[in-house]
């Protein structure tokens, strides 16, 4: 596969821990193609500094939080949602009045979000320009604390994808652009496997089968940049007509469908898939979905791990291998499920199943002292 040159880009983990670091004193520009995630890097930073991003009608001043943590949707934002001029009678002088958005009564230092810069209009962009060079806010500064410094930063798609993104001129040498690499098939799965709360239900972030299919055809993530896939019928390209594409961010909009999958006709299923991931995915995601009520289940698996039926297709083996992911529990399980597993004609499939038990934090703590798992891995370690 032809390859963009990686040193030129940083991954979203990369960026996490470059922007807080150099932040305070350099603004970073953050580019990728659509729907890699580069909006949620707010609220990661937030993560790693044990904070939580809030809107302003949550509230601000969270006591132990670091940062009052500001996000900017700049393309629907005009010059009285940042701040306004207003003469005042006594003093016979106008007076910038900064809004609320920013929480200037709190001098705690602030780590702002400039979500979609180049998409705003040229004089907003002169407004966040001062932001971002001078750290101001019409005359006033923004606070800095005794050991943190305020942090701004700032998201854009690529000029080359066509999608409506400019800088001025003379600001484009002034802050530090940095390219954001699309992640990896590996990269999402782990995030995608990983489990979160929703009411009093567990499970994890994107349904098995969006990910297995995801697995099953790795080049839905890949990027049009590579010149061989000029005919990936998947994927976001700067000429398509088509609004609808496979991203990071669509896939896991379209696990919102799949999980009311049984509420819904499955002409709405299709329909409504093809709007979020495109018409070519979705009918890849819509045979996953009709094969997943036909799967053996992991807890007969490991009834009879040596001799229950083993699918001939490929696509029913990868779900096997999601579901397990999502539901084994115990040592005993794992081993028996390993037995299974070793059953299956393709090390490729084999090789997804313990990639998977390595990225995901429940799995991990179970394989990392499997006897079988430890023997797989050292039998096949040339694949790794």
């Amino acid at each position: 596969m032809s390859k963009v040159n990686m040193l030129e880009e940083m991954s979203i983990d990369e960026l996490r821990g470059f922007i807080p670091l150099v932040g305070g004193e350099l603004t970073v520009v953050v580019q990728s193609e659509p729907g890699c995630g580069k909006s949620s890097l707010l609220s990661m930073i937030a993560a790693d500094n044990g904070d939580k991003w809030r809107s302003p009608k949550d509230g601000y001043n969270i006591e132990g939080d670091k940062y009052d943590y500001v996000y900017v949707d700049c393309p629907v934002k005009d010059m009285s949602d940042i701040g306004m001029t207003i003469p005042n009678h006594v003093t016979k002088q106008l007076e910038y009045y900064v809004a609320e958005l920013f929480n200037t009564k709190s001098n705690k230092p602030k780590c702002i979000l400039l979500d979609e810069l180049m998409k705003s209009p040229k004089l907003m962009q002169i407004i966040y320009t001062r932001l971002m060079l001078e750290r101001m806010l019409g005359d006033k500064p923004l606070p800095d604390g005794a050991e943190l410094k305020s942090i701004v930063f700032a998201t854009s798609n690529n000029a080359s994808d066509g999608v409506g993104d400019s800088m001025l001129a003379h600001a484009g040498n002034r802050v530090c652009i940095v390219p954001m690499s699309k992640p990896t098939v590996n990269e999402w799965l782990t995030w995608a496997g990983q489990t979160i709360t929703i009411g009093d239900k567990i499970q994890a972030r994107v349904s098995r089968v969006i990910r297995a299919a995801v697995s099953m055809f790795p080049k839905c993530l890949s990027s049009y940049k590579h010149s061989d896939q000029k005919d990936n019928p998947y994927i976001f390209k700067p000429s398509m007509t088509s609004l609808s594409f496979v991203s990071p961010r669509s896939l896991a909009k379209a696990d919102v469908i799949v999980r009311n999958k049984d509420k819904i006709s499955e002409n709405a299923l299709k329909v409504g898939l093809a709007g979020t991931v495109g018409a070519a995915f979705a009918a890849d995601m819509a045979a996953f979905i009709s094969l997943e009520s036909t799967l053996i289940q992991v807890d007969d698996i490991i009834k009879n791990p040596e001799h229950i039926t083993m699918p001939r297709d490929i696509s029913a083996q990868l779900m096997i291998m999601f579901q397990a992911v999502d539901t084994l529990k115990t040592q005993d399980e794992l081993s028996k499920f390993m037995t299974f597993v070793e059953r299956i004609p393709s090390e490729e499939i084999q090789g997804v199943f313990f990639t998977m038990a390595m990225r995901t934090p429940s799995m991990l703590r179970l394989a990392r002292n499997n006897e079988k798992i430890s023997k797989w891995a050292e039998n096949n370690h040339d694949m790794f």
